[in-house]
């Protein structure tokens, strides 16, 4: 019975598995969006069309493990000098769209359907957020992230993220379920909740940053993935206990190491099982859907998703209007947080616990977020035109300034420390990349921020920038950069200069084919340095030790030419200087 079992569990992951991919990579292509794809594998799976799998509930309960960590992940992001920064954008505008865009989207509902207000409601306020899980990635992809539209989109979907807790307490105080009325009062929960963060960061404080260097030092990278899903899953389970949302500890988790040297590391660690966890939760979405319902009430579901798109469309705008935008960044803005999101799922379930509204209300509403999330992509490329400012004739405009480093360096012993300096010194800006946890914390010492992390991993080296950056720097000991490396790191950044610090002639042979940009000889320009001045104590004038050098130079510029192409350590040895000429 158990291998009966275990083998229905392997055959429904293998369709499960199946679909997703085919449907994702059929959505990507279209240019829809993972999400969206989803979302169609699970209806097409589940119980109400193909009926392949079952268990969606189950499978709903492990799967939302994958929000608690894209709230992780959106933690890391905002170090606190960055959510200062950003706290009017974030606590500002972000209040203002969570709160006029719930209410507007609720009085729709009531003034056009037969719901009641309490029903209204909790159906409106969670339409008014937006999807964290398409947004962000389309943002991404496109580069706008760091431009004004894209900070002010992001401070909008933090502050809706943020919101989510306090929107499960409205939906429950607005509860009809007997057995939800014995909570405690919200002032309670208020002071519950601020004794948790503040418990939380200091955890953070003096128990996981100490737990993650001690691993660090050991060079365990096994143990730092189980440190960080303990983490998670910790803080997360912490806040369970205590009532409050599981998102919301996984959120503090995540700013609480964000300013750590480890948040890079732990970003690249995470990210697939975010990745794997947040697709199920979509899948299991999908199979939820009452496409029965759906289909007995098509044209509600296409009205009302096109009222919500209009109606957030309008507010959005309209704030950024407020807010002296342009009024084409205003637009685009209002179109690309237009959609429903996936917290909207979350909250009808709260919901439909309260006896607010039925199961089939929860479906209709699910099915208009899935269709409003479809249109997006849509909506962005038939408004490219309007949206776009228009250049006149020999007219150039900037592009979006990084708030990130222009350079990566990968190393931070005595030659990343010079390579780094340099870089500053002509106003770039820096990340630092380094697993020597010692190293780290000597940086630390003289107000150098060092990120802990294996800089030869591509994933890495995406989470610490890679794809804004304008240059990455290997100053790693030995020959650790090997030819496979530098060619992944040019796929994944086409348009990133790469620069190599090798320790000999052989290193230059090992990484001739590879596609850097320029190789340096750890000990060759300070070698010659070194020369210029014995030969300058020795009395040789300006343009003997410059003939010197460039007879030099060309000499071993020839041979190793022909080293790499006979791959021969031992070619042109005559071109060797032995004897004064």
């Amino acid at each position: 019975m158990h291998e009966g079992g275990a083998g229905s569990r392997l055959v429904e992951g293998l369709i499960l598995l199946g679909f997703a991919l085919a449907a994702v990579l059929l959505f990507r292509k279209l240019g829809l969006g993972a999400t969206l794809g989803y979302l169609v594998a699970g209806a097409l799976v589940g119980p109400q069309a193909l009926g392949l799998v079952g268990g969606a509930e189950d499978k709903l309960n492990f799967a939302e493990l994958g929000i608690v960590l894209l709230l992780f992940i959106v933690g890391l992001e905002l170090a606190p000098s960055r959510l200062w920064r950003m706290r009017k954008e974030i606590f500002g505008l972000g209040l203002a769209q969570v709160a006029l865009c719930g209410l507007a989207v609720s009085a729709v509902i009531y003034a056009f359907t037969g719901f009641s207000l309490a029903a209204s409601i909790a159906l409106g306020l969670p339409l008014g957020l937006s999807s964290t899980a398409q947004v962000l990635p389309m943002l991404q992809s496109a580069g706008r992230l760091r431009t004004p539209v894209g900070e002010r989109s992001f401070a909008i979907l933090l502050f809706q993220d943020l919101s989510l807790i306090p929107l499960i307490t409205i939906i429950a105080a607005l509860s009809r379920n007997p057995e939800q009325e014995a909570g405690p009062p919200g002032w309670q929960l208020a002071l519950i909740s601020a004794a948790a963060i503040v418990g939380l960061i200091i955890a953070g404080r003096y128990l996981i940053r100490p737990l993650f260097r001690l691993i660090g030092i050991l060079g365990e990278r096994e143990m730092f993935i189980v440190a960080a899903l303990f983490t998670i899953v910790g803080a997360a389970a912490l806040m369970q206990a205590l009532g409050l949302s599981t998102a919301l500890g996984a959120f503090i988790a995540g700013v609480m190491l964000a300013s750590s040297p480890y948040r890079h590391e732990l970003e690249a660690d995470v990210e697939p099982f975010r990745s794997i966890l947040l697709g199920l939760f979509f899948l299991s979405i999908g199979m939820m859907l009452d496409l029965s319902a759906i289909a007995e009430r098509p044209v509600f579901v296409v009205l009302m998703a096109i009222a919500l798109i209009v109606t957030k469309a309008t507010v959005i705008s309209g704030l950024g209007l407020l807010l002296k935008m342009p009024w084409r960044k205003a637009l685009a803005m209002g179109l690309l947080l237009s959609q429903g999101g996936e917290f909207g799922f979350v909250l009808f379930a709260e919901a439909q616990d309260g006896l607010l509204i039925a199961p089939e209300a929860a479906s209709l509403f699910g099915a208009v977020v899935t269709l409003s999330m479809a249109t997006t992509p849509f909506l962005m490329m038939l408004t490219a035109g309007i949206r776009s400012d228009p250049v006149r004739e020999g007219e150039t405009r900037p592009g979006p300034e990084p708030e990130g480093a222009s350079a990566l360096v990968v190393g931070y012993g005595r030659f990343g420390q010079t390579v780094t300096q340099m870089l500053i010194a002509g106003g770039i800006r820096v990340t630092i990349i380094d697993r020597d946890v010692e190293m780290i914390d000597r940086a630390a010492e003289f107000g150098a921020q060092v990120y802990f992390g294996d800089g030869t991993r591509v994933d890495l080296l995406r989470q610490a920038g890679g794809m804004e950056a304008k240059a990455i720097v290997f100053c790693l000991d030995g020959d650790q950069v090997e030819p496979e490396l530098i060619q992944s790191v040019r796929d994944q950044f086409p348009d990133t200069g790469i620069y190599v610090r090798v320790f000999d002639r052989r290193g230059i042979m090992k990484l001739a084919k590879a596609p850097a940009d320029f190789i340096a000889r750890e000990v060759f320009d300070s070698a010659i340095l070194l020369a210029r001045k014995t030969l300058e104590g020795l009395g040789e004038n300006e343009e003997a030790i410059d003939r010197a050098e460039h007879a030099y130079r060309d000499s071993d510029e020839e041979r190793l030419t022909e080293q790499i192409d006979s791959g021969d350590l031992k070619a042109a040895r005559d071109r060797i200087f032995t004897q004064p000429h």
